[in-house]
């Protein structure tokens, strides 16, 4: 039996592809081009299911989804590219660097110090990264 094959314009694609690009905008577009040589199928898992399905649901606002994502990503401790796209994300859709810290620091709690002190270097790598693109900005 073959495999349907969604294509960009599926529904739950192009769902998910507009919610990639709320949330993540060019990061997330840049994770999903990086799969294509390689495992284009994941790519549209995470567009169809995890934008398409999941963030598109509106039990939950996206900030507080954001904040649920970077948490969970700083307690794997593990995910530091992806725990960057979306501290990135949760920037995006409203979050304040503040909420963005503590929500990391309540980590250290339930994840333990060495999660907390990677979850807080990729924020500080973050928030370096975005005040640099706007003094680039401020000065072309």
């Amino acid at each position: 039996m073959p495999i349907l094959q969604h294509t960009q314009d599926h529904p739950r694609y192009a769902n998910g592809w507009e919610k990639l690009k709320e949330i993540d905008g060019d990061a997330g577009e840049k994770v999903i081009e990086s799969l294509k040589d390689i495992a284009p199928d994941l790519g549209r898992y995470i567009i169809e299911f995890a934008f398409g399905d999941i963030y598109a649901r509106p039990g939950m606002d996206l900030k507080s989804r954001e904040i649920a994502t970077v948490a969970a990503l700083t307690a794997l401790g593990n995910a530091q590219p992806q725990l960057k796209v979306h501290i990135h994300g949760a920037l995006n859709v409203g979050c304040t660097r503040t909420e963005v810290v503590e929500t990391i620091l309540q980590m250290a709690v339930y994840a333990g110090f060495p999660a907390a002190l990677n979850g807080i270097t990729a924020a500080k790598e973050v928030f370096q990264e975005r005040d640099a693109r706007v003094n680039e900005l401020n000065h072309a």
